[in-house]
């Protein structure tokens, strides 16, 4: 098996309870062979002394990842153990998201965060969403463990492997099959819906887009609604960047008019599929769709008279990067300073940050600078991070990224 002599510093960061190993950490002159794309590698600090085994990567940025701290750890051995971790993730979801009429969508291994480092699976009623996003687990070998550890888990089911094309790019990753890894149905089914809070959303396997709903949201898009509620104050609402129409769809429960933004239009059409799943909605709520760019939205809706009781703001990541960070709260200050200035007195803002190179407290100081220069006086209500089935390693900071900040605005 190859071996990898990594820096002090990076040694360092694994003893404290780190699973990454970056490029700019490998010594290449102490690499006695190239590894091949995917394989094991012990490594070792400085001095030789063995930290464990870690996968390897020939393109990303993450050279290796570490999953044992065992070292020497042979193919066969990685697949006992990662069976092992796969049941004890899937447990953990069996009790913290028991499966119900009210909600039958969860995450059911977050890689890292479930010591599965580059494997996410996402269960949308009777389908199963897997992503491998790296060269170590993108091998048949894993696709089989999985499979055999998911079919287990219901008795109606269809696994597609659908993995993020940007990662697959960055990865140089083979396309994944192209037909479900393993379906009960003769049929493979590639479309579904499912249910999130009480409400229902489509899935389209086969549209190579995500999820109508992002599941790490679930916890928040129902906080919101209460929170919009308990203000007293629910006549208009705006969703910028509803994406699919997660909170937008959540608020139409409580408000008389909800506004969804997004400057995708396949993205606007999936959130009024969504609508239409629950016609209930639309019977107490005018809701309407706009295309447009989140901030040249905002700053048209700036230079109008019209206020909002209650604004949600869930961009995309902005700093992708730690040197994109400085951009991204440049970013984060202006939706927000405009949101602020559009809320009625004793409006809700709702404004999150998906961004892990930007922290709570960072996300929350530009906030605090928004309101300022706003010249609003503005309450934290409550502070919200992912749903407990994408857990947070605490030694791992990555794994903590989303942040919702619920505020009331005077």
């Amino acid at each position: 098996m190859p071996t990898l002599r990594i820096s002090r510093r990076a040694a360092d960061r694994l003893r404290a309870g780190h699973l990454w190993v970056y490029r700019t950490d490998l010594e290449p002159h102490q690499i006695p062979e190239t590894p091949e794309p995917g394989s094991l590698v012990t490594l070792t600090d400085s001095r030789s002394i063995p930290l464990g085994t870690a996968l390897y990567s020939t393109a990303s940025t993450i050279a290796a990842r570490l999953i044992s701290r065992t070292p020497a750890l042979t193919r066969a051995q990685y697949l006992t153990g990662l069976r092992t971790r796969i049941d004890a993730a899937l447990e953990l979801r069996r009790t913290l998201v028991p499966i119900t009429e009210s909600t039958n969508a969860h995450r059911l291994i977050f890689s890292e965060a479930d010591n599965l480092p580059g494997i996410i699976a996402d269960r949308y009623n009777d389908f199963v969403l897997l992503q491998l996003l790296t060269q170590g687990t993108a091998q048949d070998d894993v696709r089989a463990v999985l499979t055999d550890a998911l079919a287990a888990e219901s008795s109606a089911f269809t696994v597609w492997e659908r993995p993020d094309p940007r990662i697959r790019e960055l990865e140089q990753l083979a396309p994944p099959p192209s037909g479900p890894l393993f379906s009960t149905s003769t049929e493979a089914p590639t479309t579904t819906t499912f249910t999130l809070n009480n409400l229902r959303f489509h899935y389209d396997a086969a549209s190579g887009q995500k999820t109508g709903a992002f599941l790490d949201q679930r916890l928040n898009y129902a906080a919101a609604a209460r929170a919009v509620q308990a203000s007293g104050h629910t006549a208009k609402a705006l969703d910028i960047c509803t994406y699919q129409g997660g909170f937008a769809l959540h608020l139409t429960q409580i408000c008389s008019h909800v506004t969804g933004v997004d400057a995708s239009r396949s993205a606007l059409e999936a959130a009024d599929r969504n609508l239409l799943l629950n016609p209930q909605l639309s019977e107490r709520c005018e809701t309407d769709w706009i295309e447009a760019d989140a901030f040249e939205y905002l700053r048209h809706l700036d230079s109008t008279p019209e206020k909002f009781d209650a604004i949600v703001l869930d961009p995309p990541a902005f700093a992708k990067s730690k040197r994109a960070a400085e951009g991204a709260l440049r970013g984060y200050k202006e939706l927000n300073l405009r949101a602020i200035r559009l809320l009625n007195p004793g409006g809700t803002l709702i404004t999150n940050s998906c961004s892990h190179h930007v922290s709570l407290q960072e996300f929350t100081a530009i906030v605090a600078a928004a309101a300022s220069d706003a010249g609003r006086r503005v309450q934290l209500l409550e502070t919200h991070a992912a749903a407990p089935d994408h857990p947070e390693i605490l030694t791992l900071p990555e794994t903590r990224y989303l942040k919702c900040l619920i505020c009331r605005v005077d």
